[in-house]
């Protein structure tokens, strides 16, 4: 049975003044993704989120060819069916609780990544948090629960879309080791475009099985899915992929705990779901988090990877 790579001591990440940069935009990006998909209703879940990938695919489809012909793709084809069958899941499951619940429960569940991110740390003594990041962890966490509590519903339809969301945030750790384990020579676009098209077939093949309609209910459904491949896959999920080749996956995960800030914001003022005090009580100590998270967020990469696994 295969194993994951151990990215060799030789090849320690270099700290980048990008990261910070990029891990915002990459915020910024997928902050839109759960409006862009509320709209996208009542296209079933599945299909929306099968299409999704599979449009992002399709665009990254350039990259994929110059992968494959120049060697580089090869070599983690595998791994690259394997993020695919984790996207099919973290999308999947997370869009299905767009429809149980509301979107900023949802967000904040499926941004759960960090603290399971962290536990794996802990455990296995890779990229374990240190210092100020357990401070960032416990911020976000706090402001996260803020966010998502004031929201949260005890009805069996609203806990499972919780759970939906939690399912999603589990399923993305895994891809953030996943990539952090392949090492900083990944090819990141050909690699994600192999796993967009893993990604989506299975969640297609999944929703024909099941009987579901795939194709979007009207032009408008179109759009905001092919809006959600572009802006939060394209841009957001790339950019977080590319930010592990120099920082580690806990400080990618806590990034994305900005993702329910933004979409709160966003679905109070594009889908009227307005957001009481208390929420932007959490949204201000989400983002305390992120500025301390996110200040040097390539030094304990270096450590770790110097280190050796």
């Amino acid at each position: 049975m295969s194993t994951l790579p151990a990215p060799p001591a030789s090849r320690a990440r270099g700290r980048s003044p990008l990261v910070a940069p990029a891990l915002i935009v990459a915020v910024v990006a997928i902050s839109f993704a759960a409006i862009f998909l509320k709209l996208a209703e009542p296209t079933h879940a599945l299909t929306r989120s099968g299409l999704r990938l599979l449009m992002a695919a399709v665009m990254l489809s350039p990259a994929v060819v110059r992968g494959w012909r120049s060697g580089r793709l090869q070599p983690v084809a595998k791994w690259a069916v394997l993020a695919g069958l984790l996207y099919a899941v973290h999308f999947s499951a997370w869009i299905g609780s767009l429809d149980l619940t509301t979107v900023a429960a949802s967000v904040t569940l499926v941004t759960a990544t960090p603290l399971i991110l962290a536990v794996v740390g802990v455990a296995t003594g890779r990229d374990r948090p240190e210092g100020r990041l357990w401070v960032s962890l416990v911020l976000g966490a706090a402001g996260a629960a803020i966010i998502g509590g004031a929201d949260l519903s005890l009805s069996g339809r609203a806990l499972a879309g919780d759970g939906l969301a939690l399912a999603g945030a589990a399923a993305m750790a895994g891809f953030l080791l996943l990539v952090r384990r392949l090492g900083p020579g990944l090819d990141v676009w050909s690699f994600m475009g192999l796993a967009c098209a893993v990604g989506g077939t299975l969640v297609m093949g999944v929703g024909a099985v099941a009987g579901v309609d795939p194709a979007p209910a009207d032009g408008g459904s179109l759009l905001f899915i092919f809006l959600s491949a572009l802006i939060p896959q394209l841009v957001g999920h790339g950019l977080l992929t590319w930010s592990l080749r120099y920082t580690t996956p806990t400080v990618v995960g806590l990034a994305t705990v900005g993702e329910p800030v933004g979409s709160t914001l966003l679905a109070w003022a594009w889908l009227g779901e307005a957001a009481p005090a208390v929420v932007l009580v959490g949204c201000a100590v989400v983002l305390a988090s992120l500025v301390l998270a996110l200040a040097r967020p390539g030094r304990g990469a270096e450590a770790v990877v110097a280190a050796g696994p």
